[in-house]
């Protein structure tokens, strides 16, 4: 498994990218990502720090994501954001739909403000 999950509440979960989420991994990320929504989590906090490749389908998981857990008021959010995703995000602008946080506590410190 290319992902891992560190549960920070009963909401919150963050996940760990890994060195890549593209066409070759984002099934996998999608089923992980359905089986903690269907556990009540509505917070994602995706940690970008180890990766070094994004692709259309990988944000395309993201979105798919996004679409579930927005109409529960959740979030899914960016941390640790590394320069090949980086520049993925900027040209997809992608951070018009994601807040991104210098690190993983930064990300979950504003969850809980909110």
């Amino acid at each position: 498994m290319s992902f891992s999950v560190e549960p920070l509440n009963a909401e919150t979960v963050v996940i760990r990218v890994g060195k890549a989420l593209d066409f070759r991994n984002a099934a996998e990320f999608k089923a992980i990502c359905q089986e903690q929504v269907q556990t009540g989590v509505r917070n994602f906090i995706l940690d970008f720090s180890e990766t070094g490749i994004l692709d259309s389908t990988g944000l395309g998981a993201i979105f798919s994501l996004y679409r579930q857990v927005s109409p529960r008021n959740g979030q899914v959010v960016f941390a640790s954001v590394s320069r090949p995703v980086q520049v993925v995000v900027q040209l997809t602008r992608t951070y018009k739909v994601f807040r991104q946080f210098p690190t993983v506590e930064a990300a979950q410190e504003a969850l809980q403000q909110t």
